[in-house]
Formats: structure tokens, sequence, C-alpha cells
């Protein structure tokens, strides 16, 4: 299976990075990374050459070119060649969709399986950040249905697909969601038991046709992005 670098040397290192054309779910608490993985992501398959689209359903686009940019991460530098598009969903664009939904799925309202309508048909990588402010007025069914809908839809398309969930949306969510993506990656921070510090970890939980770690994986956030550190051992920043 053909794969796609995340960025994160340590991380491909270990899964050979994540496999092309499939969904991976990335889930994790505030402030654990989430969307720099994202970023950094989307920023390592621009390199690359992909066509890349960044969904933004929650932040608005000047916020995440800033964090960006502090991380060296030239976006602007990758539109001009035609590899990178920035998508802000807000407001007025999300009733629409949540009236497509309305009538596309069992006359409900909410949903996101309508995201891949705004997206350029020419792209390769899509990030997705986040599920979760889609997900407030659905049952545990409506939400499962609508998912498969949109990994179907990536997958038949033939996009790499990073889908981010908040963590209040995925521990509601979370054990039906990883039945319908590829792969799995939690993204969390706990007080290490050992030195009494505080760290980021990662748990590959779940990537199908791949050799994962069972170990949590220690990380920092560090000027290029996240960094997975030497033997799992975090220095506690």
């Amino acid at each position: 299976m053909d794969r796609v670098s995340t960025g994160i040397h340590g991380l491909d290192k270990m899964i050979e990075g994540l496999p092309k054309g499939r969904t991976v779910l990335v889930t994790g608490n505030a402030g654990s990374g989430k969307t720099i993985l994202g970023l950094q992501f989307a920023n390592e398959c621009c390199k690359k050459g992909f066509k890349t689209t960044y969904l933004a359903t929650e932040e608005n686009i000047g916020d995440l070119e800033l964090q960006a940019t502090s991380f060296g991460w030239d976006f602007e530098g990758h539109a001009k060649k035609g590899l990178f598009k920035f998508i802000e969903i807000t407001g007025q664009r999300i009733q629409e969709i949540e009236a497509a939904a309305a009538i596309r799925i069992e006359g409900k309202k909410g949903g996101f399986e309508g995201f891949l309508n705004d997206i350029p048909k020419e792209t390769q990588v899509l990030v997705i950040d986040s599920l979760g402010s889609h997900t407030m007025s659905l049952s545990a069914r409506e939400f499962k249905d609508r998912l498969d809908l949109l990994v179907h839809s990536s997958n038949s398309r033939g996009i790499t697909t990073m889908f981010i969930l908040d963590s209040a949306t995925s521990k509601e969510y979370n054990d039906l969601a990883l039945f319908s993506v590829y792969g799995a990656i939690v993204l969390m921070k706990r007080e290490n038991p050992y030195t009494g510090r505080r760290e980021r970890v990662m748990d590959i939980v779940k990537m199908r046709n791949t050799s994962t770690p069972i170990q949590l994986l220690t990380f920092d956030i560090g000027a290029g992005g996240i960094i997975i550190t030497p033997n799992g051992e975090g220095t506690g920043k």
C-alpha cells in the first residue's frame, strides 16, 4: 500500500506514513496538538506535490495562517503553486450544508457528509478540522450514517483524508467512529508518573495494514512542529 508522510519523522519511522487514499481520525483533548498535527500533515503533503485542501469548520483562516507561519510553514507559497487551499465554513454556509443534509438523509438536520461538495475536484489530500461542531443535533446512529457516507465518498475519490474530532464529541462518538475509519490517532496530555511532569503523548489506536506500536509515543511541540521524542521520553516542557 502506498503511504503519505505525516511530516513527523519519528511517527513515519514507526508506521511508514498514512495509507494513501484512506481516512484517518485524529482525536484529543483541548491543547493536545490536533490542529498542529493537521497543519503539519497538510504542509508535508504540499511539499510532496499533493494538491491539498484544509477545511476549517471552527477556526478562521487568519488564525490558522498565523499558527502555520509560527512554525515556518509557507501555505501562501503552496497556494501560489496551486498545491494548497484553505476553505472556511462558518455562518450561512453551515446552515446551507445542514439544510442539504436534512433533505438527503432521513429528514434530520445536522451533518457533514456534504463537505466534499465544497472542496476542489482535484483535491488529493484533505484535512477537516473539525467534525465536532456539526454533530450536536445528531443521534449516535445518525452520526455513524453520516460519517460512513463521508468516508465512502472520500475513499471513492481516492482522497487521503484526516478527520479531526474534538474531545467532547469523541467521548460520545469515538467508538462508533473507530469502526468507520481506516486509522485512528489519539493525542492527549498526561502527568508522567515517574517524573511528575506534564507531557504530551499519542496513541496509534488503529492503522489497518500497518505494524503499529503498542506503547504511547511521547512528543513535544517545538519550533518546527510536532517531534516524537527519543526513546519515547518527553522533555516535560
